[in-house]
């Protein structure tokens, strides 16, 4: 008895002393956020990207950390989500960021140029070649810290009503286009257009606008436009590879653990790799289907490409001159591209033309007389 009486007690002190050494742990908080995203539901991929990054950040933190997601104009319309952003309407938002070259054109690097960065060249830049910490630079000025959120790939070049043969039949063509790409349009000849995606179907069914860009098959398709445009050109040539954007209140940022910190960072990353793996499977079926409704395919005529290229070089310099910011990332931006470009032509670009050149048939063997 006395020994089991013994053993009893020192397990109970044992226990007590263990419950004083342990060191408290503080519980983590349960924090939710809303997220303004730029784009409506039907855009699933683009869309689906945002609820990538809130459904791992729900996983990675055990449901404490929890993100709303909210459509394009739920709470603010799509083309305000960087100002909600900024002023603290949300914590979060998922958006292209050349949507606000009004502002600053220095957004645009943030996004796609005309021929510029593809997707791959674009992530290099971003998370090795220092284009991460120039841009974060530049949005803190907005009170914002983004991560990259997604790349929809080499868009298509659009949709046009009739066939264009040469830089002659962009001469008060009406197309659908904003920013950069419009503003070299403009100075081929041509008239640019800024009409939200809804409305761009009756437009081109209408002949209020004569051609229409969007984004490629996939997401092309569901608008419909091939019903009343049959001439699709590629390659869009100013979104070479587009990348999307979370926005973070710098700070709401600031307020969270680490470790949230780092589940929001390793859920973007997750959902930036995602929506282009997605896109590269979705289109190439999409245009199967557009070709076997009677789309025609046409590469844009070379003189289009040769004057579109050397008009965008030229607002790239006289923009320059102006606009520090926009110097300031362009210079590191340039030095970048040539060097991808280098090794990318030297690499991918020799081993895709190998392979996707027609098939010769093999030389008969020689007969043996």
């Amino acid at each position: 008895m006395k020994r089991r009486s013994f053993l009893k007690n020192a397990g109970a002190a044992g226990l007590a002393a263990a419950t004083v050494a342990a060191p408290a742990v503080a519980a983590e908080p349960q924090i939710k956020w809303r997220l303004a995203s730029s784009f409506p539901k039907s855009l699933d991929t683009i869309f689906g990207a945002a609820e990538t990054l809130a459904s791992r950040v729900s996983q990675l933190t055990e449901g404490r950390f929890q993100i709303r997601v909210f459509a394009g104009g739920e709470i603010v319309p799509g083309l305000q989500v960087l100002d909600a952003v900024q002023q603290g309407t949300v914590e979060c938002g998922h958006s292209a960021s050349y949507y606000y070259v009004g502002k600053n054109k220095a957004f645009a690097f943030d996004t796609s140029l005309p021929f510029g960065l593809t997707a791959r060249q674009q992530n290099a830049w971003m998370y090795f070649g220092g284009g991460l910490q120039l841009m974060r630079e530049f949005f803190k000025e907005y009170n914002i810290i983004q991560f990259p959120g997604g790349n929809t790939g080499t868009q298509m070049g659009g949709w046009f009503r009739n066939e264009i043969k040469s830089m002659a039949d962009l001469k008060g063509l009406k197309i659908r286009i904003p920013g950069f790409g419009g503003e070299i349009f403009s100075r081929l000849g041509a008239v640019p257009q800024t009409i939200a995606g809804g409305d761009i179907y009756p437009a081109l069914e209408k002949g209020t606008i004569d051609a229409a860009e969007w984004v490629g098959p996939y997401d092309d398709e569901k608008l419909g436009f091939y019903k009343v445009a049959k001439h699709y050109y590629y390659p869009g040539w100013w979104e070479p590879g587009p990348q999307l954007t979370f926005y973070v209140n710098i700070d709401q940022w600031n307020k969270l653990p680490k470790d949230y910190q780092a589940a929001f960072e390793v859920a973007a990353a997750e959902a930036n790799v995602t929506m282009l793996a997605e896109y590269d499977a979705k289109n190439p079926l999409a245009l199967v289907r557009l070709l076997g409704n009677g789309v025609k395919l046409h590469p844009y005529p070379q003189d289009v490409v040769a004057a579109a290229q050397a008009a965008t070089f030229q607002v790239y310099e006289e923009e320059a001159a102006k606009n520090e910011k926009f110097r300031r990332i362009y210079t590191e931006w340039l030095k970048f591209r040539k060097l991808q470009h280098g090794w990318f032509n030297i690499a991918d670009a020799t081993m895709e033309r190998m392979m996707y050149a027609p098939a010769k048939p093999a030389a008969a063997a020689p007969k043996k007389k």
